[in-house]
């Protein structure tokens, strides 16, 4: 530990007298300085032992030494050693009173020890204690290195960091979930920090934080070198880090990027493995799949899995959605195959897994969000998400998967399943630009006419193709006679130019009637 006051005191050959200040001698000493200003304030950092002869102050007055008291406790001056036997015989009442009245330490330093020796003594405690600092950093880091080249990275890690820190420590994914703590009981601690490492998250890495309530203090710092953190460690303790304790939390930090950068790489790898198990699923070969997979993949063909495709404003996007879905197979033990493809990704998943559930958590909370003025978010993603299937129906599965990202990106959604395609309604489908354009070109001529007071044949369309062409059930849903009805629809076929025989031109009016009405704003 640094020097203090008490442990100059207690140095032998110095031979100093503590004559003020006795309950605060614990106080450490950054270095000693001999000033005789009237004023060394100005000069000054703070920890100092300021050592003086007294030769420009006024050491007799009270009011005079009360000020000059004053201005170097405020200033953060450990304490004052007054040379005896120089100026004065002995250390003046009014500055021994001044000093114990504000409580700041006042050591008497006998005629015979030069100021030089104290400023020596300071400095080689400072040097000594730096010396123990960097080699428990050494150490620290040796043990960090061997428990990195290990086996089980993150635990043995986290453990020997957590005892050289005399606190614990805990690492984050990217989504903010604890995958580790040290000791155990610290994983709930951690847990509680979430929202913090997910506001470091989105600064460039590096980045650090210091966090912390009436338990401990908490320090956050990032992993990765790259635009975006793949991880956080936090580390606790009961005060600020020592040099020793800052040299354990740089090595663990260098430690788990190097690890996680390789992890990356991995990927990297693995991803283009997928590709070509991707590749060969589309193309109807299961069993070369299968072959290729191996054990990498080949658990997750075994069962019936799902396809999803993502789209995305921004690379933000497919970086918080696939880190969340990686995270999350992760912690489950489940095989995930991700594929980047141009501006989306295609992903093969377990069918009622966690990597499912967590994109589709990823995009319920994306639309609860609401949007910001001016457009989507960078982090805004669109899926569309393919019904169960196995290896040989892939191919089916991949437009499966397009169908519902088509509809998703039409009604604004984060994400759409192809089961809500198939057991819904085509009618929302309709609400599309270019159906709407088609309706009201059909039926702008029915709108005209009846706008000038000749009728209401759209109105009466509409209850003829509703009643499948029965004319006396339509005229009575209108409240006009059947002969009224068939005169609008002959008008209806002139208008047109159309034929009400042909049962693709009323499927297409009836279309063009439900895209208008879903076009239309809500009664009020």
């Amino acid at each position: 530990m640094p020097p203090t006051l008490a442990s100059l005191v207690q140095h032998s050959a110095l031979k100093l007298t503590v004559r003020a200040g006795a309950d605060r001698l614990d106080t450490p000493v950054r270095w000693a300085h001999a000033s005789e200003l009237a004023d060394p304030v100005p000069y000054m950092d703070g920890g100092e032992l300021l050592l003086v002869t007294a030769t420009n102050l006024d050491a007799e007055n009270a009011e005079s030494m009360r000020r000059y008291v004053r201005r170097l406790a405020g200033a953060g001056v450990a304490g004052v050693g007054f040379a005896v036997g120089v100026n004065y015989e002995d250390i003046p009442a009014a500055l021994v009173d001044a000093a114990e009245e504000e409580g700041l330490p006042l050591l008497e330093v006998p005629r015979r020890t030069p100021f030089l020796a104290i400023s020596k003594a300071v400095s080689a405690a400072i040097a000594a204690d730096q010396y123990r600092a960097v080699t428990a950093g050494f150490e620290a880091q040796r043990e960090l290195t061997k428990a990195a080249l290990a086996g089980d990275v993150p635990a043995d890690l986290l453990a020997r960091l957590a005892a050289h820190i005399d606190g614990w420590a805990a690492l984050y994914d990217t989504s903010g979930a604890v995958l580790a703590a040290a000791p155990d009981w610290a994983a709930r601690r951690a847990a509680r920090l979430t929202p913090d490492v997910e506001r470091l998250r989105d600064r460039p890495a590096p980045a650090s934080v210091v966090v912390g309530d009436s338990e401990d203090r908490v320090e956050l710092q990032s992993l990765g070198t790259g635009r975006r953190a793949r991880g956080a460690l936090a580390v606790g303790t009961g005060a600020a880090l020592g040099t020793a304790e800052r040299y354990a939390v740089h090595s663990a930090v260098a430690l788990l990027t190097l690890t996680t950068a390789r992890s990356r790489s991995l990927q990297g790898a693995e991803q283009r493995l997928g590709a070509a198990v991707l590749r060969m699923l589309l193309a109807g070969q299961p069993d070369h799949a299968r072959a290729v997979a191996g054990d990498l993949y080949g658990g997750l063909l075994d069962a019936p899995f799902r396809l999803l495709i993502a789209e995305a404003a921004a690379p933000a996007g497919f970086d918080l959605l696939t880190e969340t879905m990686e995270a999350a197979a992760a912690r489950s033990g489940e095989a995930l195959l991700m594929v980047p493809e141009g501006e989306r990704v295609v992903v093969l998943a377990a069918d009622g897994g966690t990597a499912v559930a967590a994109c589709a958590a990823y995009a319920e909370a994306q639309d609860d969000r609401a949007p910001r003025e001016g457009g989507t978010e960078d982090s805004d993603v669109v899926v569309g998400l393919s019904a169960p299937c196995g290896p040989i129906a892939v191919s089916a599965a991949y437009k499966q998967a397009e169908q519902a990202l088509s509809v998703a990106r039409r009604r604004g959604r984060a994400l759409v399943e192809h089961e809500e395609l198939a057991a819904g309604s085509v009618l929302p489908l309709l609400a599309d630009d270019a159906v709407r354009a088609f309706a009201d070109g059909m039926l702008r001529a029915l709108y005209e006419h009846d706008a000038k007071g000749r009728g209401d044949l759209v109105a009466s369309l509409r209850a003829w193709l509703s009643r499948h062409g029965q004319w006396d059930a339509a005229a009575a849903d209108l409240g006009v006679h059947r002969h009224t009805l068939r005169y609008r629809m002959r008008r209806v076929e002139e208008i047109l130019g159309r034929s009400l025989d042909d049962p693709d031109v009323r499927m297409e009016l009836w279309l063009a009637l439900k895209a208008t009405e879903a076009a239309a704003p809500p009664e009020e």
